[in-house]
């Protein structure tokens, strides 16, 4: 663990949203009360409502953020695509407005930078995570390498990159290619998974994934993503064939994806 610092001059913030004013001013509360200094606050929002955009022009002088505006709502990846570009320091902190960061994170993002400048290989340091990533290689200041091994059976372990909170180089994009648009969110965010692993990209969690930042959305203000979930009426049977399935329908395309795509 290195010495924690109020100041962040070499990374930017960089947040998308998308009519959720409330959540972000959550999000940008926090950095304010707990005297978290960036090189630049950027909020790249998606055609908001004008509501919530009115809210983004109020933050906008209180909390000194910059804002990346659109014309249309083009969806998540044209979204991360324009707040990128606009980023000017050598490194971004993506956060969605969902997340909340929790009194650990300032250490660890501090440790994050660290990494990322004394090992010149690491693409992504990343803070928070669903699950445990299946192949792990500990490092150092509580973080682990993400290990990538293409004939192993984990299909989750070409998850190695996320939309969730991360740390980066800046010029990621130039790296590994600008996100899909014109796709489901979803979709978008997988194809960079892909493009990652094929441009050899490496990144490292925090071994307390899940309790430096709490992803939180209220009725008020829920996730713009919709996914279908299993009725509960299933039985126990049909979930394990489900489980299955799924298994070998995963392994199977996420592997041709990875070799043709």
């Amino acid at each position: 663990m290195v010495d924690t610092s109020n100041s962040f001059d070499e990374v930017t913030l960089l947040i998308t949203h998308f009519n959720r004013s409330l959540s972000l001013e959550r999000l940008l509360r926090f950095f304010d009360e707990q005297h978290i200094h960036f090189s630049e606050i950027i909020v790249s929002d998606d055609c908001s409502s004008d509501n919530h955009q009115k809210k983004l022009k109020l933050y906008e002088e209180k909390y000194g953020i910059r804002i990346i505006t659109a014309e249309k709502n083009k969806g998540l990846a044209n979204n991360i695509n324009k707040g990128q570009r606009a980023v000017k320091s050598p490194f971004t902190l993506y956060i969605q407005e969902d997340f909340i960061p929790t009194g650990t994170f300032r250490q660890c993002l501090t440790d994050g930078i660290v990494l990322i400048k004394e090992y010149s290989d690491i693409d992504l340091v990343r803070f928070y995570s669903y699950r445990k990533y299946p192949y792990l290689k500990p490092l150092k200041y509580g973080f682990s390498e993400m290990r990538f091994h293409f004939w192993y059976p984990n299909a989750y372990q070409f998850n190695c990159y996320s939309d969730h909170p991360h740390l980066r180089r800046s010029n990621f994009l130039d790296k590994f290619g600008e996100y899909k648009e014109g796709i489901k969110s979803d979709r978008a965010e997988f194809k960079m998974v892909i493009s990652f692993l094929q441009h050899k990209g490496k990144a490292v969690i925090h071994d307390d994934y899940q309790k430096l930042l709490q992803q939180e959305n209220t009725t008020q203000e829920p996730s713009q993503v919709r996914r279908l979930k299993l009725k509960k009426q299933y039985q126990l049977s049909e979930l394990f064939l489900i489980k299955i399935v799924r298994f070998v329908y995963r392994n199977i395309k996420f592997r041709l994806e990875y070799l043709f795509s």
